[in-house]
């Protein structure tokens, strides 16, 4: 479904005007009645201003480690940053803002003031240093950025030509912390469309320039609407906690968007490691956990298994679950965690299962809402059973800003995640590798995630890659990084007590022809593996 445009409320034009050309879009599903939005919204008054007024403004809202946001706090700061925005700042609708600094009340009260004034947000990470700053801003033409007042330097050494910087969370008379106090607590939200873009996110890539995803305010209830309401299904009692940081989409809808749809409370945390998280946890009583398969193993590993059997709703995403990481960490807490595949371009979470619907190694079904496929390389659906590319279709999608590679993502009205997963006969979807990761050895196609399963299994691995290697007898062969546990030797014969086990467990023609130990796996900002990183260590 390729519906017209609404008309804009946007005086700079820059987001509607760079959308990518009408033929190149996915096609749109709407299936189902809650999805089907009115022409206008703004997204940050559906999820903030209409939450406190149908549950009460009083119930707690933002909680951090300073204490406690509630409803009518985070109305009336978010108002006022709206006011700020509008009167002091010149913003008009349309206008980018780039947000940075780390989880806390102020970024989440911030990004809602942007939406608000009909702004659109462009929220990187604390990590960001000045080349990718400038590169972002550059890209989104952005002139106005809300900076955490302990992370300017890096963004002013981005020098970007008439960036107006202003800090938030300090003391000083400039910060926005002291312009919002003579501001009134009310605000006229933009009447925005609800086809408007609301949000800019960029990939959290490992290579080359970034791709600046555009999303509009309705996308921001879709993703509420479908995985967290059919999946997640969360209640208004939830605290919701984690890892990502809200300039990753996998944290924008697991720690703000979610929780307000639905009522509830998050905890924003600024950095905590496994062990502090799994304090946290237990400390506020957070039911509803959003990180990576990385985290939960950590956690354990630190001894915290008691610190979690509060939890509700552990939630996985950003990498693969392997079925021994869901059975021990159930076997530790009792609770299921909930593993799902998203990405930035279609900004949430679209396969996924929970409960008893839970398949350990299985990614799950597909979200009610979207539409899955495998499809092979000239976008024919394969048999089950048979691995192809994943192809999705839903009420969000990939829009790229005037980027060529949406011609990539998007073929024939498709988004292609590019992973390789195989469907089974009851509707399950079973990662394989993403589709550049398929390791070919000696005519055989091998999945290095599978390797990587059984390798975790042992009891001396804590970590581990898997990828390939060019060889000129095999054309590659399979290559495994290892971290040992602390206390484990390497060396050959802990090399060859890992291949031996390997073979023991899956076909051996899968086995790491070579292993390396290492210290510690690249990983991006957001966790992510960086499997090129590996391929470079081995020359590949």
């Amino acid at each position: 479904m390729r519906l017209p445009l609404s008309p804009s409320a946007h005086v700079d034009t820059f987001c509607r005007d760079n959308l990518p050309p009408r033929e190149l879009w996915p096609d749109f599903r709407f299936s189902l009645p809650e999805l089907r939005y009115p022409e206008r919204l703004n997204g940050a008054v559906e999820l903030l201003d209409a939450t406190a007024d149908a549950r009460g403004g009083a119930r707690p809202c933002l909680l951090s480690e300073n204490g406690t946001w509630s409803y009518d706090d985070v109305v009336r700061v978010s108002n006022q940053v709206a006011w700020v925005l509008a009167d002091e700042l010149g913003l008009v609708p349309g206008n980018r803002v780039l947000l940075r600094g780390p989880n806390n009340p102020w970024l989440a009260a911030c990004w809602l003031g942007v939406l608000k004034a009909g702004g659109v947000a462009v929220a990187t990470m604390a990590l960001l240093r000045a080349a990718e700053l400038s590169s972002i801003c550059e890209i989104a033409r952005v002139k106005l950025a809300l900076c955490d007042h302990r992370f300017t330097g890096e963004l002013a050494a981005a020098g970007v030509a008439g960036l107006q910087i202003v800090s938030y969370g300090g003391a000083g008379p400039e910060d926005m912390a002291q312009r919002v106090m003579p501001m009134p607590r009310n605000f006229s939200a933009v009447d925005t469309a609800a086809d408007d873009v609301a949000v800019i996110a960029f990939t959290s890539g490992t290579t080359g320039r970034p791709k600046a995803a555009m999303h509009f305010h309705r996308d921001l209830l879709a993703i509420a609407d479908t995985f967290s309401a059919h999946v997640l299904k969360p209640r208004p009692d939830d605290i919701f906690s984690g890892t990502p940081p809200l300039a990753f989409t996998y944290g924008l809808g697991g720690l703000l968007v979610f929780p307000l749809r639905a009522g509830g409370a998050t905890l924003l945390l600024e950095k905590a490691t496994p062990a502090e998280l799994a304090d946290q946890i237990a400390a506020r009583g957070v039911t509803v956990l959003s990180t990576a398969p990385t985290a939960y193993r950590a956690m354990l590993a630190a001894g915290k298994a008691e610190r979690l059997r509060g939890l509700r709703r552990p939630v996985s995403a950003g990498e693969h679950l392997p079925a021994s990481t869901w059975h021990a960490f159930h076997d530790a807490t009792g609770a299921k965690i909930i593993d799902g595949i998203g990405s930035t371009e279609m900004l949430h979470i679209f396969i996924s299962s929970a409960d008893d619907e839970i398949r350990p190694g299985a990614t799950g079904r597909v979200v009610p809402g979207y539409e899955a496929a495998v499809l092979d390389a000239d976008g024919n659906p394969v048999a089950d059973g048979t691995p192809g590319r994943l192809a999705v279709k839903g009420p969000t999608g990939c829009r790229y800003l005037a980027d060529e590679r949406q011609r990539s993502y998007v073929q024939g009205g498709w988004n292609f995640t590019g992973d390789t997963y195989v469907r089974d006969a009851d509707g399950y979807f079973w990662y394989q590798a993403r589709s550049d990761d398929m390791i070919i050895s000696g005519g055989y196609n091998i999945a290095g995630p599978e390797i990587e399963e059984v390798l975790l299994g042992h009891a001396d691995v804590a970590e581990c890659g898997v990828v390939g290697v060019p060889d000129d007898a095999r054309g590659q062969i399979v290559k495994a990084f290892v971290v040992l546990r602390d206390g484990a030797d390497g060396g050959e014969a802990k090399a060859a007590e890992l291949q031996e086990f390997v073979k023991q467990r899956i076909a051996p023609y899968k086995y790491p022809r070579a292993v390396e130990f290492l210290a510690a796996l690249p990983r991006t900002s957001t966790g992510k593996l960086q499997r090129y990183k590996l391929r470079e260590l081995a020359g590949g």
